[in-house]
């Protein structure tokens, strides 16, 4: 033997060694997340993974070293083999292609080999031992069916692997099916692994999933083993709010975090600063692509957000805020005034605040209806960083209205030569406290029994702070 041929030897008996070396440090790696997430989280919620198997005839054709049906399926039940050590993943199979052969082409030819259930990795090996490629590649249709293999479960991750070496050829749409399943929550955004595929195939199924191409055998080993670990692995956020100088110091305020594509409540998360003085971290699934509302007033957020798994990720937005308070002199703590906020120029209604509460809200400026009798109109209240605006209403006067018998009437207040409604008097009461600003005012009264307007009762009288006057109706 040559020494080239010796030294060709050794290099290959190397090599072997290398892979089982990546293969062991791939299971201890599994092993090891297993290990930290029970000790953590008793409760974590289950991964349950439906591998989708292209067993459509194409499979039979040689890549590399085998048939493509060979390589898939030992590749495959080296990976089911390192999850069945898991406490927290279950498996399923599903197949599509090899129930009936071409021609004719069957499009229903999908079939759910073998449920989540016990025992399931030792029927996945098994069934993939002896499946044997045949038929077509139906797969909007087998996606599908997807959507019903996995049992009602409200804290399980619901992720899909497929695994193809073709494009659909039943006319079907993939990207629709697998948009519907997000949206109706059935599943998380699928891998799509592609054995040896055409690269003008590849946005075929970029729209249906996270797709990778294989373009050889160690390629799709060591991209079934990255697949694995991005189903598996959650990943950190902080979201810094930002104040007005771009500091991450406001917080204390909900975030709230939706799924983009279902449009669906996923978590709620009361912002805090930790120990460190900087933003605490949230835990999310980096499946899904999030838009993030923190509730101030008025709320702000985030449109798109998309995590890369392993990967902390820290994402900012701009909430500067300061705080408004309205007082009120007479400290009317039982039965407090409202007080309208909106933002300046707007008509809808962004808060009902107690007076002599304070309120944080954005930096900027707001529109005041204080609902006093009469009402306090304030435009343009600026509310700056970290200060607080402070609006002084005057002390109400207290009215005390007395009537010999029912009647109908109203309160005016007197203004430029003219008179402006306040308020309705109660037509089935004999007396009433009505608490108002300081002012000028009339009250026209008549008294229910009467019937000529002749008789209508007219009486001004003047309202002081901290003050209370008696008006007698006879």
């Amino acid at each position: 033997m040559s020494s080239w041929q010796k030294l060709l030897i050794n290099w290959m008996k190397r090599w072997e060694i290398i892979k089982v070396i990546k293969k062991l440090f791939f299971i201890s790696f599994l092993l090891l997340v297993a290990v930290v997430s029970n000790a953590q989280d008793k409760t974590l919620p289950k991964t349950r993974i439906l591998f989708v198997f292209d067993a459509s005839r194409s499979m039979l054709e040689v890549w590399e070293t085998d048939r493509r049906i060979n390589i898939a399926r030992n590749l495959l039940i080296e990976m089911v083999d390192s999850l069945e050590k898991l406490s927290n993943v279950q498996m399923a199979l599903r197949v599509y292609g090899h129930q009936k052969p071409v021609p004719p082409q069957d499009c229903d030819d999908t079939r759910l080999e073998v449920p989540f259930g016990d025992n399931a990795a030792s029927k996945i090996r098994q069934k993939l031992r002896y499946i044997s490629p045949m038929g077509t590649t139906p797969i909007a249709h087998t996606l599908n069916k997807c959507g019903g293999d996995f049992p009602k479960c409200a804290d399980c991750r619901n992720v899909i692997i497929l695994i193809t070496d073709g494009i659909e050829e039943c006319g079907g749409d993939p990207c629709e099916v697998s948009v519907r399943l997000q949206k109706k929550g059935v599943a998380l955004k699928p891998f799509v692994i592609g054995l040896g595929l055409d690269i003008n195939f590849e946005k075929t199924f970029e729209c249906m999933g996270t797709f990778y191409n294989a373009k050889n055998e160690d390629d799709f080993r060591n991209i079934l083993n990255v697949v694995i670990t991005q189903a598996l692995n959650t990943t950190s956020l902080q979201v810094n709010l930002l104040d007005i100088n771009g500091r991450p110091t406001e917080s204390d305020v909900n975030m709230t975090f939706y799924d983009n594509v279902g449009n669906r409540i996923m978590h709620n998360y009361m912002h805090t600063i930790n120990n460190r003085g900087v933003p605490d971290t949230v835990t999310l699934d980096p499946l899904i692509n999030y838009s993030m509302v923190a509730h101030t007033l008025p709320p702000v957020g985030i449109d798109s957000l998309e995590l890369i798994p392993g990967k902390h990720t820290i994402a900012a937005v701009d909430a500067p805020q300061g705080y408004l308070e309205v007082k009120d002199g007479g400290r009317n703590v039982y039965n407090p005034f409202l007080c309208i906020v909106r933002k300046g120029g707007e008509m809808n209604t962004l808060n009902v605040q107690n007076v002599n509460d304070k309120e944080k809200y954005i930096v900027g400026k707001y529109d005041l209806e204080i609902l006093t009798l009469p009402r306090i109109y304030l435009y343009d209240v600026k509310v700056d960083q970290s200060r607080t605006t402070t609006i002084q209403i005057p002390q109400y006067g207290t009215l005390n209205i007395q009537k010999s018998t029912l009647g109908y009437g109203s309160i005016y207040v007197e203004k430029n030569n003219g008179m402006d409604w306040v308020c309705n008097l109660k037509p089935e009461s004999l007396k009433e406290t009505i608490r108002l600003q300081p002012g000028n005012y009339r009250l026209i009264w008549r008294a229910k029994h009467v019937r000529q307007c002749l008789y209508t009762f007219q009486k001004s009288f003047r309202i002081v702070s901290g003050s209370s006057e008696l008006l007698k109706l006879n």
